[in-house]
């Protein structure tokens, strides 16, 4: 049976926000905006960071880099930390929920999950791989509904679930010296190289204009990060 598909959570950061809190995630840690990748554009953004998320266009040219890099690395290997928590996507338009469990599950060291549906889903993924997470995801009806729920929240006008979406979510994080691109839909996580907590939101500025410069005739980018709350 086939995934049921989702109207998209907007890249709003009080939608986000309020979708964390119902799930559990503690306010001294909220949704901000990256209101550009310059050094002094970063320098705006609360500190400390804990996840940098990319909404971008699945335009042709993401396609084909996929491919591409998906086949260099089965070709080459590449170092994955068995500490990462990542999953599949299997719902249709869930990504911006993906994005932002990849963004919890990974810095459950820092934030202070009380109990819900988040801890309770995290709790049963922990020893899961990365189809079955996808697969528990799409049975976990207190995290689907609350995406319902916010997903209706946006201040722009809300698509229907059937409209097409050529948008996605992807989430970027530090674990064991490294920067990780989380993308449910692709192969496996990547590794982008030597990160810190510290360096976590330049260094993932630097990937996400990479993916700006593939695709120079698009402007409909998104940023935002997961921070410490003013």
């Amino acid at each position: 049976m086939a995934s049921e598909t989702l109207i998209p959570l907007e890249s709003n950061p009080e939608v986000m926000n309020k979708f964390l809190q119902k799930l559990g995630v503690p306010s001294q840690w909220a949704i901000v905006d990256v209101m550009g990748l310059e050094p002094e554009m970063l320098s705006w953004v609360p500190r400390p960071v804990l996840s940098v998320m990319l909404l971008f266009p699945t335009s042709d040219p993401y396609e084909e880099h996929k491919q591409k890099e998906e086949s260099d690395i089965l070709s080459k290997g590449q170092e994955v930390s068995s500490n990462i928590f990542y999953m599949k996507q299997y719902i249709s338009n869930a990504c911006g929920t993906v994005a932002l469990v990849h963004s919890v599950a990974n810095n459950t060291d820092k934030i202070d999950l009380t109990e819900g549906h988040m801890k309770s889903f995290l709790d049963e993924a922990k020893e899961l791989d990365a189809p079955a997470r996808g697969k528990l995801l799409e049975k976990c009806e207190g995290i689907i509904k609350a995406h319902k729920e916010l997903a209706q929240e946006g201040q722009t006008n809300t698509p229907s679930a059937e409209e097409p979406v050529n948008h996605h979510f992807i989430t970027f994080v530090h674990k064991d010296g490294a920067l990780y691109e989380l993308d449910g839909r692709k192969a496996f996580p990547i590794n982008h190289g030597p990160t810190t907590p510290d360096t976590l939101l330049e260094d993932a500025a630097k990937v996400c204009k990479e993916f700006m410069a593939r695709d120079p005739n698009e402007v409909r980018f998104t940023v935002i990060a997961l921070a410490a709350s003013d």
